[in-house]
């Protein structure tokens, strides 16, 4: 135990000395996939040795080796790869204290609201010696999401329930955004009122009745496939047939939106953002 506080604390003090004062990494593992995603939009994608088990953007992950993801990190194959930077999550205490034993730098994500996608995105352009890259990218970031949200003030906004995943043909487990989060924060900068946005947690179960009386305007529900046939779109979307008293289902209005990109804090948040501004906008962003 006094050996794993002692590597943790070491990786913390590594984590905070300036820079300059540390090498730039040559050799990074990557467990955290939205962070590969910043790391290759700011052009570090080439010193990537190793992804996580769920990495699949973009494309030049499939030649890597994979290293395990937030429960089963392969330590043994990680150091084989002999980084000198690991993206690592903020709950994986154990795989920070091994890497620093072994005097490997971590760098810790931890996830957060949307303005933490970008803050994300500049700290780890600090630490890789691309920070002019990266804040270029994270300004392009912010400058398409306030065009959106400039975009979409002026419209009334509609009640929305934002739903994370349910049971497939039914409405069993429904999962759904509460009002803490970058999803919650991207349905409302879309111009959406989360009817959960007084619940302040990231997403919570809810029951069909709870719905009902909340009564959305419009449904979201997130699917992290690319989209299947018509028939099982048209399946999944008759499964809120049941709620036809609730003024999203009984108007023709719940939206089922596919992309793996859809739940991941990275730069393709302005997809999502369009998406959902497309399904609570549609008129408007049509045009």
């Amino acid at each position: 135990m006094r050996m794993a506080a002692t590597a943790c604390a070491l990786a913390m003090l590594l984590a905070t000395l300036p820079v300059e004062t540390q090498r730039v990494p040559q050799r990074i593992v990557s467990l955290v996939p939205s962070v590969t995603e910043m790391l290759f939009a700011i052009g570090a994608g080439p010193r990537i040795v190793a992804v996580s088990s769920f990495d699949h953007f973009p494309a030049d992950v499939d030649r890597l080796p994979r290293v395990g993801a937030l429960v089963d990190p392969d330590i043994e194959k990680i150091l084989s790869l002999r980084p000198d930077l690991v993206i690592n999550y903020g709950s994986q205490n154990d795989l920070t204290a091994k890497l620093a034993r072994a005097n490997v730098l971590t760098f810790t994500y931890r996830h957060g609201s949307l303005g933490d996608i970008t803050a994300t995105l500049r700290e780890l352009g600090r630490r890789v010696g691309l920070a002019a890259k990266a804040e270029r990218v994270a300004a392009g970031i912010e400058r398409d999401l306030d065009g959106i949200r400039t975009r979409v003030k002026s419209e009334a906004r509609p009640k929305a329930l934002l739903v994370i995943g349910r049971e497939p043909r039914s409405l069993r487990a429904l999962n759904v955004s509460g009002g803490r989060g970058f999803l919650h924060d991207l349905l409302d900068l879309a111009g959406g009122t989360n009817i959960f946005g007084d619940v302040n947690r990231e997403s919570l179960l809810v029951s069909t009745e709870t719905i009902l009386a909340r009564a959305p305007d419009v449904i979201l529900e997130l699917h992290y496939t690319e989209a299947p046939s018509r028939t099982l779109v048209d399946q999944e979307r008759a499964a809120w047939s049941i709620l036809s008293a609730v003024p999203a289902v009984r108007n023709g209005r719940v939206e089922l939106l596919f992309g793996e990109e859809l739940v991941l804090p990275g730069p393709r948040v302005v997809l999502t953002a369009t998406a959902f501004a497309r399904a609570l906008h549609p008129s408007l962003m049509a045009r």
